[in-house]
């Protein structure tokens, strides 16, 4: 499928930009509704699809045929198939699984982006709730966790692949970590290594169950604690990833100064975000850091010179910057011997 940008110089043009949001409700309720899980084992006409998903029928076949023109479905004889795409990344239990951040974006980004106006009026998060109240809620903080997986299974691959430097280090320390996914793919790829977690203590019941799973509980340890409050354990190799931007200017700074206290003499500090100054998405990273106005108290993406700045004021030295995936900025800085 050949998609091009609406024609802005044109009503029609500026009707489709700014009703681009059907679109993309169609495919959250297709998610929500586990309509690819569905359709995984064999094709479905839209009368088997209504009786597994318990719908009423009205609306189905345009929501269905939406899906078709939207590149997600095909239709052949009547019966709907997963395209590729769909069928390897929208089926719930597969590890390619990344429809635990579209469900989280169906049930607290796409009602908050409703409020921008407010946000922009007050700079107060639209979501009604403090991350505080999730983690207390262990199945609203599962939810969430499945959402952090689906990035991690994408740009955990990338991030291995892109810095070079592992071999030459013996510990990886993830902060803000989530369960471990991370982590474990890292040690996964360089067994050399030993890797630690820090997040808060509610994480910790996850965490066992993924290095369970993985059977990595003798090469990965957990630490519980408040990163802004406590001190970070120490490592060769500190990793930031899709962290800083949750908080505003001063607070970024004062972690990547507490990350520089615990990473080892002659380690690395590596920091991933959907930075600001990269060209090639930033229409893409400037809708995140709204995101981030909405769903946070301070937070915002920020350009590599923000970065820069704090790391040098930090003490750590050679920082460098580079693409990583399709989105995001690897920055790496260099702590001393």
């Amino acid at each position: 499928m050949t998609t091009t940008a609406p024609d802005t110089g044109t009503p029609s043009g500026i009707l489709q930009l700014a009703n681009a949001f059907c679109d993309a409700k169609a495919v959250l309720t297709a998610v929500e509704l586990g309509l690819f899980t569905t359709l995984h084992d064999k094709p479905a006409g839209q009368e088997e699809i209504r009786g597994a998903l318990g719908l009423h029928g009205r609306g189905l076949a345009d929501w269905l045929d939406l899906l078709v023109e939207l590149d997600l479905l095909t239709k052949k004889d009547g019966r709907y198939h997963n395209r590729p795409g769909a069928d390897r990344y929208l089926v719930r239990g597969q590890e390619s699984y990344i429809g635990g951040f579209i469900e989280r974006s169906n049930r607290n980004l796409y009602p908050a982006w409703g409020r921008l106006s407010e946000a922009l009026r007050t700079g107060e998060s639209q979501t009604g709730s403090s991350f505080e109240a999730v983690v207390q809620n262990p199945k609203i903080l599962g939810q969430f966790i499945h959402s952090m997986d689906a990035f991690t299974r994408v740009l955990g691959p990338q991030l291995i692949s892109a810095y070079d430097g592992w071999s030459g280090y013996g510990s990886v320390l993830d902060v803000g970590g989530c369960r471990g996914a991370l982590t474990a793919q890292i040690v996964k790829a360089h067994p050399h290594l030993s890797g630690k977690v820090f997040d808060l203590p509610q994480m910790e019941p996850f965490f066992d169950e993924l290095v369970a799973e993985k059977s990595l509980a003798d090469r990965v340890s957990f630490h519980g604690g408040d990163f802004f409050a406590d001190p970070l354990p120490s490592a060769d190799i500190i990793v930031l990833g899709h962290v800083l931007h949750d908080w505003d200017r001063d607070q970024r700074g004062l972690l990547v100064r507490k990350a520089y206290e615990s990473v080892n003499p002659g380690g690395v500090l590596l920091v991933y975000d959907r930075i600001l100054d990269r060209a090639s998405s930033r229409s893409a990273n400037l809708l995140v850091s709204l995101d981030m106005l909405l769903v946070t108290d301070g937070g915002s993406e920020y350009e590599v010179s923000e970065l820069r700045e704090h790391a040098e004021g930090a003490g750590f030295t050679d920082v460098t910057a580079q693409d990583l995936g399709e989105d995001d900025t690897l920055v790496i800085a260099r702590k001393a011997r």
